[in-house]
């Protein structure tokens, strides 16, 4: 009796169950649907009775980035051309003129020709513009004007570019260029091994184990991972590269989604390189996606001291998704932990202010996890360095700075005016210095703080509510004080700003090759590291 009531129960709450889930997915079914339908009647109308002549791929490529703007900045729509530039940058090779370039709206900049390849080669610099490639005027171009460079090994390309005010030419034969995951490392002293690692292509891991095993045979045992700048790349190889460090088994990452297929729990699958040997690894504010999955992995698991400024914080997974037309889509699929259970996801992308933009986690709604040794960990708001560089953390006035160019373009100026050839003894002066202060000067840069920004729309309220006569003079002396901050911020951030021009010079002379070098007996952050590792119990008590 007790079995038949069970099934009289059971059955119905499952029919109800089915028929629920059924009708959610016919209604959800129904919406795209529908929706797909009316755009498509929409898109007909306007290409048939539009008053003027429209392109219909323009028309479509705009209603494609508008609907994604409204997601996160990962999730991108890739045509034919994008689609290739992304097997390249996670492939790690390359064919073009090799060097690195900034698209800005009307030319193409180079940012770093690199040594010894092809434009490096045909003699071009960093600050040259290009504003033609063979017979394409670089402004008329509508797509990525870097795509104008690249093609097959062998072909050959003309370049119009500008330098100090003259226009030149250089014919640039295309050659193949391998991206190196790690393009430097080197002894520090006597027992302290140096690696920097760029990106996370395919070959990251293979060439990390490759460069630490050169530093052990050099004597190495202690090492510095920079991962500072790197910006991610394949989630598979930052679990290889923590492996490196973890043994076989550890869990490194999980990935959660609304897709139950795409949640995940990647472990490493190897036996470790070097489980003992002290490590620490540097990290800044462009250190994102995979650089944050290894250096929290190795936070969590105690087995590494992150030093540095706080990391991106970029939790979020992405996955291609090929589409037709040999086009394809990178969705972001999920969000990814470390082993404590930490998303470091910073900006929430959806739930943004009344301007449409992200807002950052505030620190009162971080949560706290715990390491292997029971550290105090957070999630929220990028990776925290265990020990913290004030040099390391970009100031509102060096980030406007460098947002704008500022640093790279009197870089290119102090080049054409000044001979450098040592490296070892080069030194940004003060008139140097008072030399930039004078270019930002002529430049006529300004910027607007946040608390410039508040006090704007304060003001204008105040006017609404007919208040601003009685705050007037309060305002006012705010306004002034924000000012004087402003015209004394550069020499209160003289030190970081003399550091970012001094990267910037060397890098015009001896390539990042020799900054790398210079980092190595200069760099503030690679010496707190040596000062951390050559003091065994300082190290080991940061870990506890």
């Amino acid at each position: 009796m007790k079995k038949i009531l069970h099934k009289k129960i059971v059955f119905p709450v499952i029919a109800v169950i089915i028929l629920f889930s059924t009708t959610a997915f016919k209604n959800n079914f129904f919406e795209i649907a529908k929706q797909i339908e009316i755009f498509t009647t929409l898109f007909k109308e306007i290409n048939m009775n539009y008053v003027d002549d429209t392109n219909p791929g323009d028309l479509m490529d705009t209603a494609i980035k508008s609907m994604l703007n409204d997601l996160d900045p990962y999730t991108q729509f890739y045509n034919e051309q994008d689609v290739e530039a992304s097997r390249i940058n996670n492939a790690g090779d390359y064919t073009g003129i090799g060097a690195s370039v900034l698209t800005l709206k009307d030319k193409l900049v180079i940012v770093e020709p690199y040594k010894d390849y092809a434009a490096d080669k045909a003699g071009l610099k960093a600050g040259d513009e290009i504003i033609k490639v063979d017979n394409i005027i670089v402004a008329d171009f509508k797509d990525d004007a870097a795509n104008l460079l690249q093609g097959a090994a062998g072909t050959e390309v003309t370049v119009t570019y500008k330098r100090q005010n003259k226009t030149n030419t250089a014919k640039i034969v295309r050659a193949s260029l391998e991206i190196k995951a790690v393009p430097y490392y080197a002894m520090v002293d006597d027992k302290t091994g140096y690696v920097v690692l760029r990106k996370f292509n395919t070959k990251a891991s293979v060439e990390t184990i490759s460069a630490i095993k050169a530093l052990k045979n050099q004597g190495a045992t202690q090492l510095i991972l920079d991962l500072r700048g790197n910006p991610g790349g394949l989630l598979s190889e930052a679990v290889n590269v923590t492996n490196i460090f973890v043994p076989k088994d550890q869990l490194v990452v999980t990935t959660k989604s609304k897709v139950k297929k795409y949640n995940k729990t990647y472990y490493t699958q190897r036996e470790a390189v070097d489980t003992q040997i002290p490590l620490v690894v540097l990290i800044d504010g462009s250190s994102a996606s995979a650089s944050e999955i290894v250096s929290g992995a190795l936070q969590d698991m105690d087995r590494a001291v992150v030093v540095g400024a706080r990391s991106f914080g970029k939790g979020l997974v992405q996955r291609p998704k090929p589409l037709i037309y040999g086009t394809q889509m990178k969705i972001t699929i999920s969000r990814y932990y470390t082993p404590s259970g930490r998303c470091i996801q910073a900006l929430d992308y959806w739930n943004r202010d009344k301007n449409g933009k992200a807002t950052r986690t505030k620190k009162e709604n971080y949560n706290a996890f715990k390491t292997k040794n029971g550290r105090a960990v957070f999630d929220g708001g990028g990776v925290q360095p265990d020990v913290e560089i004030a040099l390391s953390k970009q100031t509102p006035i060096t980030k406007a700075i460098i947002n704008e160019n500022l640093i790279f373009n009197y870089a290119t100026a102090y080049y054409y005016k000044n001979k450098v050839n040592n490296l070892e003894t080069f030194k940004l002066s003060d008139s140097d210095f008072k030399n930039f202060k004078n270019y930002l000067k002529t430049t006529n840069f300004n910027f607007e703080t946040k608390t410039e920004q508040a006090f704007n729309i304060a003001i204008e309220v105040a006017k609404e509510e007919e208040l601003n006569n009685e705050i007037n003079t309060e305002y006012t002396k705010l306004i002034t004080a924000l000012q004087d901050y402003k015209t004394s911020a550069i020499n209160k951030n003289k030190t970081q700003l003399e550091i970012l021009i001094t990267n910037e010079i060397i890098k015009r002379y001896f390539y990042s090759e020799g900054l790398y070098t210079y980092f190595t007996a200069n760099n503030t952050e690679i010496k707190d590291a040596l000062s951390i590792l050559n003091n065994p119990s300082q190290y080991a008590g940061i870990l506890k």
